[in-house]
């Protein structure tokens, strides 16, 4: 049976409301709907994505998908687990081909970021794996992760190198998985949706990885209005239902409430 935990102030104020449910999630509130939330601790949001996983840690060969809105602040927030985890001792590849690497070193500047984990811009799945196995190699003896920013940048090569659609996606998120199966490293898989919310494919991509989380902007709740709220909605390896709500600030995150369901 699942169980709610609630920290909050209660104020009584002008006539009795009758409550015709209760939500955790502000993007599930219907009206007469109670709204709660647990109070955020001041932490720095660089371990986010971890307690979203139920504070475990990576098991190792673990694949997790990781979306969210335009703006939202997914590469921040990979940005800081990539640090976080070069800090902890992972020998950590960020590829990205949004961004070119002059951008990704001054936001890595801006957020005061200071683990130097490896950068690449390989948009060929082949060039990416053949990347992470120089460095697997090199540091033969360290947990490694791959963070790639985003999977629909990457092409299997199937069909040319410029054919990137939802199957695209498919093949080369399918590659990835098994190059984690086989080495048992981890994998966080940025995948980029429209501003409606939707992706290409996404019923798919979620049953092929282990963890599905997701990161977007509250826009209902008028005391959180314009924070981030970042939810898991899928774990094979602990709870899911764990949702943060966050303030993405000049040096990145800071919780602002949460909310567990277990």
């Amino acid at each position: 049976m699942s169980s709610l935990f609630i920290e909050q102030d209660v104020k009584q104020s002008g006539p009795d409301v009758e409550v015709q449910g209760l939500a955790y999630d502000s993007r599930t509130v219907k009206p007469g709907f109670l709204f709660a939330a647990l109070k955020g601790s001041q932490g720095d949001g660089k371990t986010h994505i971890d307690d979203a996983l139920g504070g475990r840690g990576f098991t190792p060969s673990m694949v997790t998908l990781f979306t969210g809105t335009p703006g939202a602040g997914k590469t921040t927030m990979m940005l800081e687990t990539a640090n976080a985890l070069q800090a902890k001792g992972a020998t950590v590849l960020f590829n990205t081909a949004e961004e070119s690497l002059f951008q990704l070193k001054m936001t890595v500047e801006r957020l005061g970021l200071r683990h130097g984990f490896v950068a690449g811009q390989d948009t060929m799945v082949k060039d990416l794996l053949a990347h992470a196995d120089e460095l697997r190699e090199a540091n033969p003896n360290k947990p490694f992760f791959l963070v790639i920013d985003s999977l629909q940048t990457l092409n299997d090569g199937k069909y040319g190198t410029h054919n990137t659609n939802s199957k695209t996606a498919e093949r080369s998120l399918a590659m990835i998985t098994d190059y984690c199966k086989q080495h048992f490293c981890n994998a966080i898989v940025i995948g980029q949706v429209t501003k409606s919310g939707a992706m290409a494919g996404a019923n798919v991509l979620k049953h092929m990885v282990d963890a599905y989380i997701t990161l977007d902007v509250e826009r209902k709740d008028q005391d959180l209005l314009g924070c981030r709220v970042l939810a898991t909605e899928k774990n094979r390896f602990g709870g899911a239902g764990h949702i943060f709500f966050l303030a993405l600030r000049e040096n990145g995150f800071m919780e602002v409430s949460r909310v567990s369901v277990g």
